[in-house]
């Protein structure tokens, strides 16, 4: 009998397979790292044919270290690095261009345009989502227009559309031979081009971007023991085995950290921040810069929506300090580099490397780090590099005490960083709240496993869920209350300086 749950977790800088037990333990897994692809400022891309083979290669390392094969395992779930955009040959397999990675800044010519044209107002009230780079939309309509041959290849059907979970699903279940072209409900409302109330894409929006319907894969509930096909008996897996269930890694955290009740939230620090607010089966409309997404669909229960405060850059700085400034070895390093300060110096860094999503959603932002003097050093860079991870926190926590009238009274996080002790302190500091870490900090494999398992009866219930989790660490906050007030008022000065560095047409 099947006794495990599979995650295919396809992220921004690595893809990994995961294997998960009854009680949601981890049972084994395989990593691998994918090159980051910067041909020019602003410009971040991923070779697509790469990040298969990845995570082909994690599927069998994961078995093969396990001493599991196929068989053992009751169903499949994905989750995955959400706008990131494919387009590819249905018919061959190959991509027309390399992946645009949800990082990159190269349409903001395009959003600019769609807020100047008027469609900006639209694109919010269907799509939850305001016109910005980061969104797959634009990402689309810029290899359409600048790809040679392939907007005429969309219109006779060859060229098709898909975020990294529909590209991976695709290979997994036949690729060119018969390969699902599908995506759930998740990772659909990132687009921009999905009514958030019909669930279906939107041919207004779809005329925004001048995308040919026929491109766009079907969309799926996140939970459904049909929806998504099989892996084939000759691929990666050695076996058949059911895609389940498939998740925005962000989504999937969420289901990860069982907040499965309206005004519970979760914080996922990886490339970027990602907060969640659960608003159950209500569509709240954000007045505060938040986004307005799809938090998951079960099978043929409701839709459950949330509010997403959107940070672009958090442990990518991190990467930052240690692969282009050189003074940290490690990511790990940077703890106890920044533990040799008390404090930041009076340095505060905004690593707008991609300009500012959420609350600003400020394409013109750059980086900056402000307060130098020449007592500072590099340990107080490392410290305000930390803090900067649990400010741009702080900013989306407000926004969303506005928008939905709920304060925090516990941040659950997880994703790597949360490993890094000093700035989970630094977090409880800032925001003047407990800061709460699961004992299996990798939600995001975690909730693609939870949905795979549910779709298939492996798990009965969400309450059977909420029975798995448990606490390994807490950090309450040491910050009296004028120091958080002083240390914030810092940062947002800070902020202010990085604005209108870019001139956006």
């Amino acid at each position: 009998m099947a006794e495990f749950v599979g995650a295919v977790d396809q992220g921004t800088t690595s893809s990994r397979f995961m294997i998960f037990d009854h009680a949601g333990n981890e049972v084994g897994r395989h990593q691998l790292e994918h090159e980051q692809i910067l041909p020019q400022p602003g410009w971040v891309e991923h070779n697509p044919v790469e990040i298969i083979e990845r995570t082909n290669a994690c599927l069998q390392s994961a078995l093969n270290s396990t001493g599991l094969s196929a068989s053992d395992l009751v169903a499949l779930g994905v989750t995955n690095q959400r706008e990131t955009t494919v387009v590819w040959n249905r018919r061959t397999g190959r991509p027309y261009y390399n992946a645009i990675v949800w990082q990159d800044t190269r349409t903001d010519r395009i959003a600019t345009a769609l807020e100047r044209e008027g469609k900006g107002d639209v694109i919010r009230r269907k799509a939850g989502l305001p016109p910005a780079t980061y969104f797959s939309g634009g990402k689309i309509q810029w290899i359409l227009d600048n790809v040679d041959g392939v907007r005429e290849a969309a219109e006779r059907g060859d060229a098709v559309f898909g975020n990294t979970d529909t590209w991976v699903i695709w290979n997994l279940t036949g690729g060119p031979h018969g390969g699902r072209h599908v995506t759930d409900v998740t990772n659909a409302s990132r687009t921009m081009l999905m009514d958030l109330e019909t669930l279906d894409w939107d041919d207004e929006l779809l005329s925004f971007f001048g995308i040919p319907r026929q491109m766009l894969p079907e969309i799926k509930p996140s939970s459904s023991p049909d929806a998504f096909g099989a892996t084939l008996a000759t691929g990666a897996l050695g076996g058949e085995v059911r895609i389940t269930g498939d998740l925005g890694d962000q989504q999937a955290a969420t289901v990860g950290q069982v907040c499965f009740a309206p005004g519970e939230a979760k914080n996922t620090y990886g490339t970027g921040n990602f907060m969640l607010l659960n608003t159950g089966n209500e569509l709240v409309r954000s007045e505060s810069g938040l986004l307005t997404t799809v938090c998951y669909k079960f099978g043929d229960e409701p839709v459950v929506y949330a509010l997403e405060g959107s940070i672009a850059v958090t442990g990518s700085a991190v990467q930052w300090l240690r692969d282009q400034l050189g003074i940290i070895s490690g990511a790990s390093q940077s703890e106890s580099l920044a533990r040799q300060v008390e404090d930041n110096g009076g340095v505060y860094f905004v690593p707008a490397f991609s300009g500012l999503f959420a609350p600003y959603w400020r394409s013109d932002a750059r980086g900056a780090i402000v307060g130098l003097s020449r007592f500072n050093t590099n340990a107080h860079l490392a410290r305000a590099t930390l803090e900067a991870i649990c400010y741009q926190s702080r900013d989306v926590s407000e926004a969303m005490s506005k928008d939905s009238g709920v304060a925090l009274d516990v941040l659950k996080v997880d994703g790597g960083v949360t490993m890094n002790e000093l700035c989970m302190q630094i977090q409880a500091d800032v925001l003047g709240v407990p800061v709460s870490r699961p004992v299996v900090s990798e939600t995001t494999a975690l909730g693609a496993a939870y949905a795979a398992g549910l779709a298939v009866g492996f798990w009965k219930s969400t309450d059977e869920l909420r029975e798995n989790w448990n606490e390994a660490r807490r950090w309450n906050p040491q910050w009296d209350e004028a120091k958080r007030d002083e240390g914030y008022a810092k940062w947002k000065k800070a902020v202010e300086r990085t604005l209108d560095w870019v001139d956006v047409q």
